[in-house]
C-alpha cells in the first residue's frame, strides 16, 4: 500500500469554534445527496464533518414541515452541522436563533457559494458578497445570534461573480471580523459554476490575507486524496471540503483520513465492495425517505457508484430505473464482484460549462447597497 506524508498542517487538528475535527477534512452540503443516509455512509469510511442539505433560513422561520424534515440528524452525529441559506439579513438571524434556542445544530455554515440561477437571480449564493454591507450585515447577525448557544459560525464562498467581480478577499476579511470560526473557499467564481479547473492560488492568497489563528479550508477539484494533499500543501490551507469527489465513492474519506494522518491508503475498492455500499446506501434512503421515495432516490447515486467500473450498457439502464430493494439486489448479484475500476479518481457530478450568470436587476451598481431584492428568500421548502 502506497503511503502519503501527511502535509504540516494535517499535523495540528482543525478547530471550528470548540470542535476539532481531525483529520480536516469536511463533507460540502449537496441538495438532495447529504441527506442522513448518504452522511452516515460517509462517517462510517472516516472521521471528519459532514454538512446536511443546504436550508432555507425562510423555510426555518415559517416552520415549513419539509424544511424541518431536511435538518435530521441521527442520535450519534456530532457535531451537528447545518448549512443555512438567507439573503435577508433579518430572516438569517431568526433562523439562527432559532436553531440556538430549539438545539437544532451545533454549528451554522452560511451558503455564499452556490451558483444555480435560481439563487443568484435573487442575489443569493455567490451573487451576495458582491454586496459587501449586506454581506457584513448577514454575517455579523449569525454570529451574533449563535453566540449565546457557543454555536459557531462559518462562510463557504466562491472567488466571485466571474473574474471581473472578484469578491473573496474583501469577503473573507469581513467575514473574520464578524468572528466567524472558518472561512471555506470554492476556488470558482459562480461563472465557471463546475466548469474548467478551480484556481487553488486564489485558496493560498486567501490564506495570506486572514489571520493565521482563522481556520481557511479549501474547495473545488478535490477527487482523491492525492488532490487533497496537494492543495493543503501547495496552499496552507487548514483542511479540505469534499463535494463531488466523494458522489458514488463515501469511501473517499477513508482514503483522506490515512492521506491526512501519513497512514497506508486503503486498497481501491473492487466492485464488490462497491455494490454492498450502493445495497446499503439504498437501505438506508428506504429507512429515511420510505421505500418508493428511498428507490428512487437512488437512483442518480447508480451512475456515480458504477463509474469506471466494467457493468454493461443495459445493466447500468436498468440500475438506472430500478424499483425495489429485490430488483436491486439481483441486478448487483449479476456484477463482477473482483473487477477493479479503470479510474477510480475520474470526476462525477455536475460539469457543464461556464456561462453568465444571473443576477436582480442593477445589482452590480452599487456595492454599498444594502436593500434586499424583492423576493429574494427563496420559497418556503428546505434547500
Amino acid at each position: 500500500m502506497a503511503t502519503l506524508t501527511a502535509p504540516a498542517q494535517a499535523r495540528v487538528a482543525l478547530r471550528i469554534g470548540p470542535f476539532e475535527v481531525d483529520p480536516p477534512v469536511v463533507l460540502a452540503p449537496m441538495a438532495g445527496v447529504t441527506n442522513p443516509a448518504f452522511r452516515r455512509l460517509c462517517r462510517e469510511y472516516g472521521a471528519g464533518l459532514y454538512v446536511c442539505e443546504m436550508i432555507t433560513s425562510r423555510g426555518l422561520v415559517e416552520r415549513n414541515p419539509e424544511t424541518f424534515k431536511m435538518i435530521r440528524f441521527e442520535p450519534d452525529e456530532r457535531p451537528r452541522s447545518m448549512q443555512l441559506y438567507g439573503v435577508d439579513p433579518a430572516t438569517v438571524a431568526t433562523a439562527v436563533r432559532i436553531i440556538a434556542d430549539e438545539d437544532l445544530a451545533d454549528h451554522v455554515d452560511l451558503n455564499f457559494g452556490c451558483p444555480v440561477p435560481k439563487v443568484t437571480r435573487r442575489g443569493g449564493g455567490a451573487a451576495l458578497p458582491f454586496k459587501r454591507r449586506l454581506f457584513e450585515r448577514i454575517v455579523s447577525g449569525a454570529v451574533h445570534a449563535a453566540a449565546p448557544a457557543g454555536i459557531p459560525v462559518t462562510v463557504k464562498m466562491r472567488v466571485g461573480i466571474d473574474d471581473e467581480h472578484q469578491t473573496y478577499l474583501a469577503a473573507g476579511r469581513t467575514a473574520a471580523d464578524a468572528g466567524v470560526a472558518a472561512v471555506a473557499l470554492h476556488a470558482r467564481t459562480a461563472a465557471q459554476r463546475y466548469s474548467g479547473q478551480a484556481d487553488w492560488s486564489a485558496i493560498a492568497r486567501l490564506r495570506d490575507a486572514l489571520p493565521a489563528e482563522l481556520p481557511v479550508l479549501g474547495n473545488g477539484d478535490i477527487f482523491s486524496a492525492a488532490d487533497a494533499h496537494r492543495l493543503m500543501a501547495s496552499t496552507g490551507c487548514d483542511g479540505v471540503v469534499i463535494g463531488r469527489g466523494c458522489l458514488g465513492r463515501p469511501w473517499l474519506f477513508g482514503e483522506l483520513e490515512a492521506a491526512l494522518t501519513g497512514r497506508p491508503m486503503p486498497d481501491t475498492p473492487r466492485l464488490g465492495e462497491v455494490t454492498r455500499t450502493l445495497a446499503r446506501h439504498a437501505r438506508l434512503l428506504c429507512d429515511h425517505l420510505g421505500g418508493y421515495k428511498g428507490i428512487r432516490d437512488l437512483r442518480k447515486h447508480v451512475a456515480w457508484y458504477l463509474k469506471g467500473y466494467p457493468a454493461g450498457t443495459d445493466l447500468r439502464r436498468r440500475l438506472g430505473m430500478v424499483c425495489s430493494l429485490d430488483e436491486l439486489d439481483e441486478l448487483l448479484g449479476q456484477l463482477d464482484p473482483g473487477a477493479l475500476p479503470e479510474d477510480a479518481t475520474a470526476p462525477r457530478g455536475r460539469q457543464g460549462s461556464p456561462g453568465r450568470v444571473t443576477l436582480p436587476h442593477g445589482w452590480l451598481d452599487d456595492p454599498d447597497d444594502v436593500t434586499v431584492p424583492g423576493g429574494a428568500e427563496l420559497a418556503s421548502s428546505g434547500g
